[in-house]
């Protein structure tokens, strides 16, 4: 079965936040961002963070910015995410991210390690408001309203912690153009903690993000932190606008994902299996290959794929081996020979759909 990439020819949906996959360095990258689009049509994707200076000052020095804003037609809807502090390089940076395509930019405000904040981006600029409001009204200068542009943040930093400190953040950059605001539940410790224990050591309080939406109806409060699987979505779906999923994503994007489009946006299409998503990927992989991508690149994003189902062992090896093997088209040859094994032997099957 030929599988094409599912959102080929489609607007980006109203409803796209409902459900969006976060922006993670070294992962989410314009491959992964492509094997997420062939399991669901409509949650929106985001690209890794882009500093506005690393991309102003490419394009100025003659370096073609496209190294950093490249994407898909059928990554739609797919969002451009930007790290910086200086307003005119924000809007310089957002321009050229509106002219390359993307269907949003969004402002890094979460970040907690120590080489953004060294860079003043990232969650460090909670303490900021008055500048991540400049920024996004400069960013509104440039564009207009043709696109939206949000903001990712925590609830808060270090011994600023309270409803009142995310409150007034929010207030002030909301009136500078911002109605959208993705909400890391948890604050942010920007010493003594790695990115890592960021993201795992202070606790979760999602009550904070609901209150937010409670008390600023108007706002589009999207939520983020600790999302594990498809069943946990519908509760916080009661109380905020959409929710963002992380590291599960990409540790096993099929097992997250693949009921996505029935269960959260009401599409009724068949979802393919991992078998016919890997087929379909790996005709990508054989595509960039001949234009010059290294193949582990590609293929490096679609370990998690056979997560927690039979045959993924062998998966894994066989996407681990890519570069001992004599050519890049040896690799895929050995890798679909894997699948049709497997699927002869009933090794790797099809999914039965999640109960509605």
């Amino acid at each position: 079965m030929t599988l094409a990439c599912q959102s080929k020819g489609m607007t980006p949906a109203l409803n796209s936040m409902r459900l969006s996959v976060a922006p993670m360095m070294e992962c989410t990258d314009r491959h992964f961002r492509y094997l997420v689009r062939l399991i669901s049509r409509h949650t929106r994707l985001y690209t890794e963070m882009v500093t506005a200076n690393a991309l102003v000052h490419s394009a100025r020095a003659g370096r073609d910015p496209m190294r950093f804003l490249a994407h898909h037609v059928d990554e739609h809807p797919v969002a451009l995410q930007l790290g910086g502090s200086d307003p005119a390089l924000m809007a310089e940076a957002a321009l050229m991210g509106t002219k390359a395509g993307f269907d949003e930019i969004n402002l890094n405000i979460g970040c907690p390690s120590d080489r953004v904040t060294t860079g003043k981006f990232g969650a460090c600029l909670m303490a900021e408001p008055q500048l991540v409001a400049a920024c996004v009204r400069s960013i509104r200068d440039a564009i207009g309203s043709v696109i939206p542009v949000t903001v990712k943040t925590r609830i808060g930093i270090d011994h600023h912690d309270s409803d009142a400190f995310l409150d007034d953040f929010v207030g002030v950059v909301a009136a500078a153009g911002c109605d959208t605001f993705i909400i890391h539940a948890r604050k942010a410790i920007l010493a003594g903690l790695s990115p890592k224990e960021n993201r795992e050591i202070p606790p979760l309080k999602y009550e904070r993000a609901y209150k937010l939406k409670r008390e600023m109806p108007a706002l589009t409060v999207i939520l983020n932190g600790g999302v594990k699987t498809l069943g946990d979505i519908p509760a916080h779906l009661a109380e905020a606008d959409g929710v963002m999923v992380g590291r599960a994503a990409y540790d096993a994007p099929y097992a997250l994902l693949a009921q996505a489009d029935h269960l959260i946006f009401g599409d009724a299409h068949a979802t393919p299996s991992e078998t016919e998503i890997a087929l379909a990927y790996l005709a990508y992989a054989e595509r960039e290959v001949a234009s010059g991508t290294r193949l582990h690149a590609v293929t490096r994003h679609a370990m998690g794929l056979f997560n927690s189902r039979p045959g993924a062992r062998a998966w894994r090896r066989a996407l681990s081996g890519v570069n001992t093997m004599p050519t890049p088209n040896d690799a895929l040859d050995a890798i679909r020979e894997l699948l049709a094994r497997n699927e002869t032997d009933g090794v790797v099957s099809k999914r039965q759909p999640l109960a509605a």
